[in-house]
């Protein structure tokens, strides 16, 4: 068993938003195998499915994106998942958009949805980030992450939301590290 987390806000003024590319892509990733069937479980919405013969939670939490911990511990320990079982999907400001990194640990990032995560006894699960770029200057970091994105980086983004969901489908499949090295992005020689 796996449980692929997508990290964001509940609520319609939140939905198309950057900080909401975690539930964009757990939803993607739904509509892609197939679950339509959410329920409300330990401050989250879960979809249960089957892949490849294994059982997989895809998971939303709806404590908020500051307090998501309190939905991944729990479901974690409810499901007596190890934490590299977990895979956790989120926005990353570090990267360009749409671009895809994947990790097997690390530290928060500065990111509080992680942080709440660490603070709730998960630390060694598998990090999916996918870049949405910096603030511009006249922009603070919660203008950035709270805002839509704009036309001209909207295909982008959904190029990594694609790249993301192909990603979490082959680390189930073949293994985290093998996923890693097929699916991180490769560093260009000089």
């Amino acid at each position: 068993m796996h449980m692929i987390v997508g990290l964001g806000n509940p609520g319609r003024e939140y939905e198309n938003t950057k900080h909401n590319t975690g539930f964009m892509t757990v939803d993607a990733l739904a509509a892609d195998m197939g679950a339509d069937r959410w329920q409300q479980k330990m401050a989250a919405l879960v979809a249960s499915v089957s892949f490849r013969g294994e059982t997989i939670l895809l998971v939303k939490p709806q404590t908020y994106m500051n307090d998501s911990g309190r939905a991944v511990g729990p479901l974690m320990r409810w499901y007596k998942l190890a934490e590299p079982q977990v895979y956790i999907v989120y926005d990353d400001m570090d990267l360009p958009v749409g671009r895809l990194r994947i990790r097997k640990s690390g530290s928060d990032g500065g990111h509080n949805g992680i942080k709440s995560i660490f603070a709730n006894g998960c630390t060694e699960f598998i990090r999916f980030r996918i870049g949405i770029g910096r603030p511009l200057p006249q922009w603070s970091v919660v203008d950035h992450v709270l805002a839509p994105f704009t036309p001209d980086v909207l295909p982008a983004f959904q190029e990594g939301v694609a790249a993301a969901v192909a990603a979490i489908k082959g680390c189930l499949e073949l293994g985290v590290d093998k996923g890693m090295n097929r699916f991180n992005p490769k560093k260009k020689r000089e």
